[in-house]
């Protein structure tokens, strides 16, 4: 009786799988349509102009670009390495708050950390000022300094902020390396940086690294400000100022070859990081102690990040709001305030519900090729904003001529014409934090717990409702809430999707920073900061378990 009930539920449940893994990979395919657009319209004939791209500006984006990926990978591996170490091995005062303020400088966008040092370090800025009146200097004449709007301004400005991202990721590689490996360090006199922690962070550090390198062809509005000639930057001139999209998608497919050699490299950095994974109990290590002169050198390479990356522009931001009458430019931008916080809400709860969709289904009712279509539809958020954005535009012109052409005349522009277009942008560019929100969440299930509540008698449905979705509420709010956080933040895919007289946070720093009315773009920026102190505050809890 037994083996027919569970005959007759496999059957059911076979019946089931179909239906609700067609869903999935319909979405899956949905999410995937802006690259297939992006990819066709590369295809087309661009009038002659990729031609004169590739005879004059091209090389100049290519050679930019590498430039900025080297140059921050390398002072960001200087950075999160340095202070992932500190952290992970010796005791001092001060540590444990040190701990979580390194991932403080994560909360601040590059564009506003540009326009704060573009201020900082400008010849009336406070920097040069206070050299002037000490040395006695007249004018610029009178000395040298470089150049902040420039290729190294910008290696500066992005590694203050994206160095969390190796640091993070580090610090757990030290913190799961086992204790024996050090103590046979020590042993035989040997480094336990070099020879031991180093080595098996390796893996870690790459896939940091990748993380840092994919942001930095991604970024938009510093290299914009700083008037820094990348491929992204091309993407918009061409598109925008040659008005010629086919140019546009061909010189994002050179970024999208960039993409995915770094997403190669961190799935190959991921895939070797089972060399450093331990259990935990063998990570009891206890951390050296230090001398005072010990402390004050962990101090001094835990506080030089902390300063470029968030203490100085938390400062300029500070000095401008405190100047400005904080009320009355409160009332002004509240119509921007309220329009960054619906949006972000409603597709920040739109992202999560189709990622749950496509987490579950993939978990517990499909098998190995639609779990692996399922995490390649997740890929959006490795590509940039502006090469997305293209993708996006083309892929809502064809829906929306499939409507026109279904509904006979009667739906037109359905997507392009208003906020659809741009809640299409952020579903497919931030599907990726939603999916890993909840996937990490369903490894943490016992595996056989569907299992046993469809043979107590429970359908796939109320197994989800009643068992399912309430130990992965966590979960959900943890990626319902970093997702709303990255949307405050996006800026390039806004600023060129946004429907008319349609302001955020982020796009009105962006108007009043570029036309340098820094005082302006305060405000708003400083809330950007604050809201992104949120994913922070998760990830400084993460970190606290590999102490």
């Amino acid at each position: 009786m037994v083996a027919t009930f569970l005959s007759q539920r496999s059957l059911v449940s076979r019946t089931l799988i179909d239906k609700w893994s067609l869903a999935t990979i319909i979405l899956c395919c949905f999410l995937l349509g802006p690259v297939a657009g992006l990819l066709l319209t590369a295809l087309g004939d661009s009038g002659g102009l990729w031609g004169h791209l590739v005879n004059t500006v091209l090389a100049t984006y290519v050679t930019n670009t590498l430039l900025l990926m080297g140059g921050v990978g390398g002072v960001a591996i200087v950075f999160g390495v340095s202070t992932a170490w500190v952290i992970s091995r010796y005791n001092f005062a001060g540590r444990a708050m040190l701990e979580w303020m390194l991932l403080l400088p994560a909360a601040i966008p590059t564009y506003v950390i540009a326009y704060c040092y573009t201020d900082f370090f400008e010849y009336a800025g406070p920097v040069q000022s206070g050299l002037r009146a000490a040395f006695g200097w007249q004018s610029s004449s009178d000395y040298f300094f470089p150049e902040i709007r420039s290729v190294g301004g910008a290696v500066l400005v992005m590694a203050s902020v994206l160095y969390p991202y190796v640091y993070m990721v580090t610090r757990i590689a030290f913190g799961l390396t086992p204790a024996s490996l050090f103590e046979i360090a020590l042993v035989h006199n040997k480094s336990q940086f070099w020879h031991v922690g180093l080595p098996l962070a390796r893996p870690a550090i790459v896939a940091g690294l990748a993380l840092v390198m994919m942001e930095v062809v991604s970024d938009f509005g510093t290299v914009e400000y700083f008037a820094v000639q990348t491929i992204t930057l091309g993407i918009f001139n061409v598109w925008l100022g040659m008005n010629n999209l086919v140019a546009a998608a061909q010189i994002s497919s050179v970024g999208f070859l960039f993409i995915l050699g770094l997403l190669g490299l961190e799935l190959y950095a991921r895939s070797r990081q089972q060399y450093v994974s331990t259990s935990r109990t063998q990570n009891s290590l206890p951390p050296l102690p230090t001398t005072r002169f010990g402390t004050c050198v962990c101090w001094l390479l835990c506080l030089m990040p902390l300063l470029f990356g968030f203490f100085i522009p938390l400062a300029v931001l500070l000095r401008f709001v405190l100047r400005s009458d904080v009320v009355a430019e409160f009332l002004a931008i509240q119509p921007v305030i309220i329009n960054s916080f619906m949006v972000a809400i409603a597709a920040a709860i739109l992202v999560m519900l189709v990622a749950s969709v496509i987490v579950l289904t993939a978990a517990f009712r499909a098998g190995s090729k639609l779990r692996k279509l399922a995490l390649i539809s997740s890929t959006g958020y490795a590509f940039p904003g502006t090469i997305l954005a293209i993708g996006v535009l083309i892929y809502a012109g064809y829906i929306d001529h499939l409507l026109r052409l279904m509904s006979g005349g009667m739906i037109s522009n359905f997507l392009i014409a208003g906020m659809g277009l741009l809640m299409l942008a952020y579903l497919v560019r931030f599907q990726a934090v939603g999916y890993g929100a909840m996937l990490s969440g369903v490894r943490r299930l016992p595996e056989n717990l569907m299992s046993a509540s469809r043979v107590l008698g429970h359908g796939y449905g109320a197994s989800l409702r009643q068992i399912i979705l309430p130990l992965l509420k966590s979960s959900f709010v943890a990626g319902l809430m970093l997702v709303f956080v990255d949307i405050m933040k996006e800026l390039p895919m806004t600023l060129l999707l946004r429907p008319f007289d349609f302001e955020t946070l982020a796009t009105h720093t962006y108007q009043f920073a570029k036309d340098e009315m820094l005082e302006r773009a305060a405000l708003p920026a400083l809330m950007i900061v604050m809201t992104g102190l949120i994913p922070v505050i998760l990830m400084s809890a993460l970190l606290r378990r590999y102490r």
